[in-house]
């Protein structure tokens, strides 16, 4: 049998979990739909989850249908938990785009779709609600074509749209007007269909075309838009056929080597991580050694695999398959098991643009709290767990309220712990802007450590990160190195990224190059250790030279106003430093898009109540960063700081 790895991705409150939820019903797995308003569905199970009414962690579940097994990942929908949206589409082999027919494109839509088309992830659309008061078709194609993607074709009409008894009614080869606009579209990358109707002057089969939608739809060429409702089952058929004829099934070697992917990790009723790996090569066996990130290695104890809504004890997990490992005791989100994909199968969403200190509210819970959060990471490492050992507070980074006000539920639930945050902040970053040059030589004043270290740090392209580059002779590099897999260069290159977490004035160091131009050591004396050590203070004397500007997060914006408040929104506007374009007026209605500080919308949404007699609308994502007018901010470090020269040696030697 088949395996297709599906997500459902949508705009908060779109409906996907109902959709879910009717998907497990029409395939026989459950024999009740449950409820997102009364907490009763299958796939939000945790507490939180029930009563928020919303998706906080991806869950998988499984039907069979027409001789394909589906595993069926369901995402959040909530902006502040991109990050779970992240992690699932790197395991995905399809997906369905859910969109209310009511609320039509919203903010969370276009960067999810976005994603999908720059991933060239298959993707079905999905109109649901077509039974809600103000539903409308239409209107939302319209906005699908110019928001989303031009590259769709509705596969059918929908009747006494807004009503309970809305229904869907497919396209078939009789449908001239269908037929038409099918060719036109796979025409676009299809020559011999252009041939076939200009040469012959006929229309094309309708098998030809259905195939040739297949295809398409297969490489992500083509969306085919299906209308209907989760809640009354409108549709869902026409979608499940077109799931499983119109999205491309799971492919790999089972008796390849093994790679796979952990995209969650969660722990079991005695403490034990349990991680959910896709398999794309080889098959994983129960007491398999597995390596993982670096040299950490675990034995798998227990092997389950999603069959028919629920997962199952098996011997094993092959490629194509999504399975649960229980024995990983150091694995983490985002490991490569086996053989690692190539980087451009790594996916990544814009980052965390807030931060908060985490302070427990009676104090002598400091290290339990840590404990927490550290397993809180390892289910969620962007939230990036930091921590000021000179003041003893924990600083966490966040995408929104949302996501805080969860945490805090969660250590309270699940961990006993109850905990206050302190104002959240902005999260910026710091990006050279120039070239600088550094060395410090083994045996000379004022080098310590028994090793050369020369790196040269110059400005990379916006978005790029931080890469590392090696510029040494072969031959001044130790023999050990090669045999202990080049020790020495990672010892240097996990140090530089380590280091650059925070630069001159406490942000992380973005998009530049690092080049490691010079290294010595002496035999036998010199250990990674001193190369660890030695790179902070040459790293950042190379910074200093360089110089960095610190740069804000800046996010899109869009605004939808009553037209007559556009002359009280404009000043406040230009008062939080936004560029607003052109204001389009449509009717009664205005909308205005353009950029805004990251730091300054929480201000814009509290006064957009007033300003628009409470029938103003923002939506806002993040997009680039820029640099800060006036002062630069600083953030107080919470490493060993090698800036200071005097104290780095000081912490350095004492812990030595």
């Amino acid at each position: 049998m088949q395996t297709l790895n599906l997500g459902i991705l949508a705009h908060v409150d779109a409906g996907k979990t109902s959709l879910t939820e009717r998907l497990l019903f029409a395939a026989g797995v459950i024999d009740e739909i449950g409820s997102v308003d009364d907490g009763s569905t299958q796939t939000d199970s945790m507490a939180l989850e029930r009563q928020r009414g919303i998706t906080i962690k991806s869950a998988v579940v499984s039907f069979a249908i027409d001789g394909v097994t589906v595993n069926l990942i369901d995402t959040p929908g909530h902006p502040d938990f991109i990050a779970e949206v992240e992690r699932v589409l790197s395991v995905l082999d399809g997906a369905v785009l859910v969109i209310s027919a009511v609320e039509g494109v919203q903010a969370q839509t276009r960067v999810l779709m976005r994603t999908l088309r720059r991933l060239r992830i298959p993707t079905l659309i999905f109109v649901n609600k077509i039974d809600r008061g103000g539903a409308q078709d239409e209107r939302v194609l319209r906005d699908i074509s110019a928001k989303l993607t031009p590259a769709i074709m509705p596969m059918g009409s929908v009747r006494d749209l807004g009503a309970r008894a809305a229904g869907f009614t497919t396209y078939g080869a009789a449908d001239d007007a269908f037929t038409t606009a099918l060719t036109d579209l796979l025409a676009g990358h299809d020559d011999a269909i252009v041939a076939t109707y200009v040469n012959d002057e006929t229309a094309v089969p309708y098998d030809r075309l259905r195939d040739e939608l297949a295809a398409q739809t297969k490489r992500a060429l083509a969306h085919p838009v299906f209308f209907g409702s989760a809640i009354t089952g409108a549709g869902v058929d026409a979608l499940i056929t077109g799931i499983t004829e119109l999205l491309p099934a799971a492919e790999g070697d089972v008796d390849g080597p093994v790679s796979a992917t952990v995209f969650k990790v969660e722990r079991g009723p005695a403490g034990e991580k349990i991680a959910y790996v896709r398999v794309f090569s080889g098959t994983v066996r129960t007491r398999d050694r597995l390596r993982l990130r670096g040299d950490n290695e675990g034995k798998v104890t227990a092997v389950h695999v999603f069959d028919r809504g629920s997962a199952v004890t098996r011997a094993s997990v092959t490629a194509g398959e999504i399975g649960k490992l229980w024995g990983l005791a150091d694995v983490r989100v985002g490991d490569a098991i086996g053989t690692s994909r190539t980087a451009a199968e790594c996916h990544r969403f814009a980052p965390p643009t807030l931060e908060t200190a985490v302070v427990p509210r009676r104090p002598e819970e400091k290290g339990a709290l840590h404990v927490a959060l550290t397993q809180l990471a390892e289910q969620d490492p962007l939230i990036n767990l930091r921590q000021d050992d000179l003041r003893q507070e924990l600083f966490l980074s966040l995408y929104g309220e949302v996501q805080k006000e969860v945490i805090q539920e969660t250590l309270a639930t699940d961990f006993g712990i109850d905990v206050d945050f302190r104002e959240t902040t902005t999260i910026c970053v710091e990006r050279p802007i120039g070239t600088g040059m550094a060395v410090e030589v083994l045996g000379k004043e004022p080098n310590p450590f028994l090793a050369t270290v020369g790196l040269r740090i110059e400005p990379a392209a916006a978005g790029s990160g931080v890469g590392v580059k090696l510029e040494v002779k072969v031959g001044s590099i130790p023999l050990f190195i090669y045999k202990a897999v080049e020790e020495f260069q990672k010892a240097i290159e996990n140090t530089v990224r380590e280091t650059l977490r925070q630069g001159l004035r406490g942000w992380q160091v973005a998009d530049c190059t690092v080049t490691i131009t010079q290294s010595g050591y002496t035999s036998p004396e010199s250990t990674a250790r001193d190369f660890r050590l030695l790179t902070p203070l040459v790293l950042m004397s190379a910074l200093q030279q360089a110089g960095t500007v610190v740069c804000e997060p800046v996010h899109r914006f869009h605004l939808d106003v009553p037209a007559d408040t556009v002359g009280a929104i404009l000043p406040v506007l230009a008062r939080l430093r936004a560029v607003p374009r052109v204001p389009e007026i449509r009717g009664p209605a205005c909308v205005l898009e353009g950029e805004i500080p990251a730091a300054r919308v929480h201000e814009l949404q509290r006064q957009l109540y007033a300003l628009t007699r409470g029938e103003g609308v923002l939506e806002f994502a993040f997009d680039h960063y820029e640099p800060v007018r006036g002062a630069p901010p600083s953030r107080p470090r919470s490493d060993l700081n090698p800036i200071n020269r005097k104290e780095y040696l000081l912490h350095v030697m004492r812990r030595v």
